[in-house]
Formats: C-alpha cells, sequence, structure tokens
C-alpha cells in the first residue's frame, strides 16, 4: 500500500552529531528512479504531560527558548534519556522535574511527530491526574515558572497566540475534548 509513494534510502552522511540533535544528509531514490538529497535532524523523541488539577486548571510551564528568542508557556516535556526509554517513564520524570508534582495516574493522549518534513522526533504526550506537589528539580540549565491556569484560559491562549507551542497545543486541546466526551 501506497508503494508508489515510497522513497529507499541510497546512502546516509554525518553532518553533524551533538549533544540532542545529529543531522544527516541522505541520498533517497524517489518513486519516479530519480534521486534526491533529504537533509534531516536524527532526534532521540521525547515525552510531555499535561498536568490537570482537580479545579480544573493545568500546570504549565514559563521558560526562555532560545531558537526561538521568547519566553514561552508550555506543558513539561524532555527528552527520552535514550532512543528506548520508556516515553511514560520520562513523562513521570518530566512532570517532578519541572514541577515538583507527583501524579496518580498519567494516560497517554497521543504521539505526535513534531516536523516531519526535517526530523524523526515524536512527542509522545500524557495526562497527569490526582497530583501531588512537591520540590521542582529542573536540570541545570534549565529555569522555570511553574503557572497554573484554567484550561478553559490556556485553550484560549491557544486560540490568540499566547501559546504557540505545538506539542501544548495539541495537548490542551486533546485534554479539552477528553473531557467534553467524559461528560456527554
Amino acid at each position: 500500500m501506497y508503494e508508489d509513494l515510497i522513497e529507499k534510502k541510497v546512502s546516509s552522511k554525518a553532518v553533524f552529531d551533538g549533544c540532542l540533535l545529529h543531522v544527516k544528509r541522505d541520498t533517497a531514490e524517489l518513486p519516479n528512479g530519480e534521486q534526491a538529497t533529504r537533509e534531516w535532524i536524527k532526534h532521540p523523541g521525547a515525552s510531555a504531560v499535561i498536568p490537570l488539577l482537580p479545579s480544573g486548571e493545568v500546570i504549565l510551564v514559563r521558560q526562555y527558548r532560545y531558537p526561538v528568542q521568547r519566553v514561552t508557556l508550555e506543558i513539561p516535556a524532555g527528552k527520552l534519556d535514550a532512543p528506548d526509554e520508556d516515553p511514560y517513564v520520562c513523562a513521570v520524570r518530566e512532570l517532578s522535574e519541572e514541577t515538583g508534582y507527583t501524579a496518580k495516574s498519567i494516560t497517554k493522549l497521543t504521539t505526535i511527530g513534531t516536523t516531519v518534513g526535517f526530523s524523526n522526533e515524536y512527542i509522545h504526550i500524557y495526562k497527569a491526574e490526582g497530583l501531588t506537589p512537591g520540590e521542582m528539580h529542573p536540570d541545570d540549565d534549565e529555569f522555570l515558572n511553574v503557572v497554573k491556569v484554567p484550561l478553559a484560559e490556556a485553550v484560549q491562549m491557544t486560540r490568540d497566540g499566547r501559546i504557540f507551542d505545538a506539542k501544548s497545543i495539541v495537548a490542551i486541546l486533546m485534554l479539552q475534548e477528553d473531557l467534553r466526551a467524559a461528560k456527554a
């Protein structure tokens, strides 16, 4: 199925190997037999979690994101420590590190491909409930503020651009839909 769309790797060259990202330049055979260059970023993957309080508020983190040169409001997230790490384990760790909270229940919402045109990164998105507060313990290079926002306001923030991070938008809107469906 879809064989008329499949590209086959002919060769691959490492262009850059960093701490997080690995840039590749591949030659691919196209479905029509021609060849094309495909530059892409190899990423270990990540997990993200949207913590939901009984009050209907979600817990977000405010932080400066260097690539976009601005402070963002996002759901807690982080990269897998290894490509074979269980994404659930990563979600539990990131919730604790970035917010200090632990959860009685963590449920998977979805997995998204973040930028499929040039990266193989997948982010596994979870919902956390039954939260207990604790001490944050972010990585040494992470500077975060924990922010509690009513879910309805977070949804509005996705619409007016105050929240523009893709994983956060997906999580907020999916959580809203899940809660609506549960009430129906």
